[in-house]
């Protein structure tokens, strides 16, 4: 569509899709049709074309199952409304033209998709990604795109994956009319990371992929299972707020790598290469034979799986039958659960500073009885998230950023579009 057309339909932000994408606040429907009209004429300029389609791919957030992917548990996912957008056309060549906004431009010729630098790069995605949707039997050309994203870097909220599955709607929607399905979208993603040796699991890409609630069990490793929730979270009166409380994950792979690996220690002396096919009972049963063998953090990280990925089909169940404050409670019982129990809060041994925990404790503080607040991710450092009644949303952002920095906190929402063209 000429962009002429497409400035015209956004009308200043004031249209459905915007809203369903970016909520109803004017400033921010006004702030977003300014950022799409920008890129869409720096595409012109860079390009000299004008008859462009539009695209957006959200960030996703962690909503319930800490650190259980890992051990083919379930997990619990949201789109946020931060995202990537791309003006994209194509352009009757091989060759894939993207300048993404902060970023290098780079260029990726379609008749080379073989990887031989194994680094996580724009292009290299770009490569997995094209190389894999011919696989399905679909096509691929070339295209030029200006991309620019809002999910920040470091945020938790999957600033990578959002790229990738957008640049699985841009093949699709681009030259497939838009029937690559979103799981294999999602899937295409996460091998594009593999490829690249970056062995991350498909929760985040099906969040972005996907939209809204979702909820995934891994216990087929080769066959996750996805389902989307019917939600609408902006009913709710809440809001969700990611906060990031400075801490750097620098230096932090040996905790990182400790965790999944003590939870597999207990699984392998109970019989098993990870913890899912065992049951609380079995661990509970095994601490007497295996404590000395494992230790007892080991057993604690044993115990705080298989309550939080229990918890996560509770918690699907209390949306799906409308019950959001039984979810609330559950999202506090998973966050003290990871406090307890996984231990990822704090590095041990480190007493200056204990950010994640200082955000927690702070939350707790403002919102006890009102709302809901957990670690978002992996822990040690970065990220909490909490569910804000909107009544309390000033006073929670001002309180936290007080004391981790002005714009740490990012006021969000579950969105129930994922990757996907804007047709406005």
């Amino acid at each position: 569509m000429k962009i002429t057309s497409l400035i015209e339909k956004i009308n200043g932000g004031n249209n459905p899709l915007f809203k369903e994408l970016y909520g109803t606040e004017e400033a921010v429907l006004k702030g977003q049709a300014d950022r799409y009209i920008k890129y869409m004429d720096e595409f012109k300029s860079i390009y000299a074309n004008d008859d462009v389609t539009l695209l957006s791919s959200p960030g996703r957030t962690e909503v319930g199952g800490n650190h259980t992917d890992h051990q083919l548990g379930r997990v619990l996912a949201g789109a946020v409304n931060l995202d990537n957008i791309a003006v994209a056309a194509p352009n009757g060549t091989n060759t894939v033209r993207i300048s993404s906004v902060g970023f290098d431009p780079f260029e990726v010729n379609l008749d080379e998709l073989e990887i031989t630098e194994f680094k996580l790069t724009p292009g290299n995605i770009v490569r997995t990604i094209a190389k894999e949707i011919k696989g399905l039997g679909l096509e691929v050309s070339g295209f030029d795109a200006v991309i620019h994203g809002c999910v920040p870097e470091g945020s938790g909220l999957s600033s990578s994956a959002s790229f990738e599955v957008l640049i699985g709607a841009i093949f699709s929607n681009l030259f497939n009319a838009g029937k690559l399905d979103p799981v294999d979208n999602a899937k295409i993603g996460q091998k594009a990371e593999h490829a690249c040796k970056k062995f991350c699991g498909l929760m985040d890409q099906t969040a972005c992929a996907v939209g809204g609630f979702i909820t995934i069990d891994f216990a087929d490793k080769a066959n996750p299972v996805v389902k989307a929730l019917d939600f609408d979270f902006a009913t709710t009166g809440y809001s969700l707020v990611i906060t990031n409380t400075g801490g750097s994950h620098g230096g932090l792979d040996e905790e990182y790598n400790a965790l999944p690996g003590e939870m597999k220690s207990v699984a392998n002396e109970l019989g098993q290469d990870v913890l899912r096919p065992l049951s609380m009972e079995d661990v509970v049963k095994g601490i007497p034979t295996i404590r000395e063998k494992v230790g007892d953090r080991a057993l604690l990280r044993s115990i705080h799986f298989q309550a939080d990925n229990s918890r996560v089909v509770d918690q699907v169940e209390a949306l799906e039958s409308g019950k959001f404050d039984k979810f609330l409670e559950m999202v506090v019982e998973s966050g003290f659960s990871s406090y307890m129990y996984n231990q990822n809060i704090f590095v041990g041994g480190e007493t200056k500073y204990q950010n994640v925990a200082l955000a927690l404790a702070l939350s707790d503080l403002i919102l006890k009885g009102k709302g809901a607040w957990r670690v978002h991710g992996g822990g040690f450092a970065g990220t909490i998230q909490a569910f804000v009644p909107n009544e309390l949303l000033e006073t929670y952002i001002s309180t936290l950023e007080s004391v981790f920095g002005e714009g740490n906190c990012h006021k969000l929402f579950i969105r129930s579009k994922g990757a996907i063209k804007v047709e406005l």
